[in-house]
């Protein structure tokens, strides 16, 4: 049960452009930006983080961010988070057949080994305390640029932030991500545990 409940209209106008830039990123407006919607200032900074995260002039392909947060959402046990990186990846045409098989990313063909050791980097970033290592730091250094792995690095950061505030108000889940997430990964490996609505 939600600790905090959802705003269902946006409490200031630029709430509403932001609501408009989450339904075109997901489809609907998540219930983490209509609870936090009570300070509005936290919306429009993490709209700010996520844009730069996203941006445009990244090098970083923006599906496969999605999975790198995934996994760091997995890491940090966030089932609301994990549900909302497989809508979002679904909104930017990664296939349902690579979202399924992430969790044997380690050896399916889907994926190769560059994004493998970033979904292996995104794991071991993602889990408390952090478990990167100087050999696995090594490896990601020989598949990204820098600048490639300040936006990977970036992008754990904004869901490590997420991954909290989600999981500390137990915010629910829309019923599009619960969809999404027993679609593609089963009711076997995902449940949306205390974020069911």
């Amino acid at each position: 049960m939600a600790r905090l409940a959802p705003i269902e209209t946006a409490v200031t106008p630029e709430l509403e452009v932001a609501f408009e830039g989450y339904k075109k990123i997901l489809g609907f407006v998540p219930n983490s930006v209509r609870i936090m919607q009570r300070r509005p200032q936290m919306v429009l900074a993490l709209g700010q983080l996520i844009g730069a995260a996203w941006a445009k002039d990244s090098t970083v392909d923006a599906g496969f961010k999605r999975l790198v947060a995934y996994m760091a959402s997995h890491a940090a046990g966030c089932q609301y988070c994990v549900a909302h990186q497989v809508s979002g990846a679904l909104h930017l045409d990664v296939s349902e057949a690579k979202l399924a098989a992430i969790w044997d990313y380690e050896n399916s063909p889907l994926y190769s080994e560059k994004e493998r050791v970033a979904l292996e980097y995104a794991l071991a970033a993602g889990t408390v305390p952090n478990a990167v290592s100087d050999e696995l730091f090594d490896r990601l250094k020989s598949h990204w640029s820098e600048e490639q792995i300040v936006e990977l690095t970036g992008v754990i950061a904004v869901f490590g932030f997420l991954n909290r505030f989600n999981d500390s108000l137990a915010t629910p889940l829309e019923p599009e991500a619960i969809g999404d997430a027993q679609r593609i990964l089963g009711r076997a490996r995902w449940s949306p545990g205390k974020h069911a609505t």
